[in-house]
């Protein structure tokens, strides 16, 4: 360290390293996205244990029923929404190539809004087919 860069104010310093005005934003996201999984998990492993000597028709209908339904769409966004935040820091941490950083961020988006998607469309289809 030199000694004009001792003398600056650590403000100065500080300025144009990005900004540190969503950081706490992310982290609450990502933590409010873990305790829903967290208390999610347990109910889907029942549900999934539950329909292991079940027929086509029983899974079905068991999916088709609205609470497990809702359930399983809070369950699926969250996970994808909860992947995207954690790949997100991931990228931001290890990527140092500013346009393969972008291009990597683009591809998570695109894959993790795509999941929720087809997740949101064949829970849709089970539940309005049923």
């Amino acid at each position: 360290m030199s000694s004009q860069d001792r003398l600056r104010d650590p403000l100065a310093r500080a300025r144009g390293l990005g900004s540190a005005k969503h950081g706490t934003q992310h982290f609450i996201l990502q933590r409010v996205s873990a305790v829903i999984l967290a208390l999610l998990t347990p109910w889907l492993l029942w549900l999934l244990i539950t329909l292991i000597p079940a027929d086509y028709a029983t899974v079905r209908s068991t999916l088709a029923h609205p609470v497990n339904a809702v359930l399983l769409l809070s369950f699926l966004l969250a996970l994808f929404w909860h992947s995207r935040l954690g790949l997100q820091v991931v990228i931001e941490d290890y990527v140092h190539h500013h346009g393969l950083g972008t291009i990597a961020q683009i591809l998570v988006l695109f894959a993790c809004s795509l999941g929720a998607l087809v997740s949101l469309v064949a829970i849709g289809r089970i539940v309005f087919a049923a």
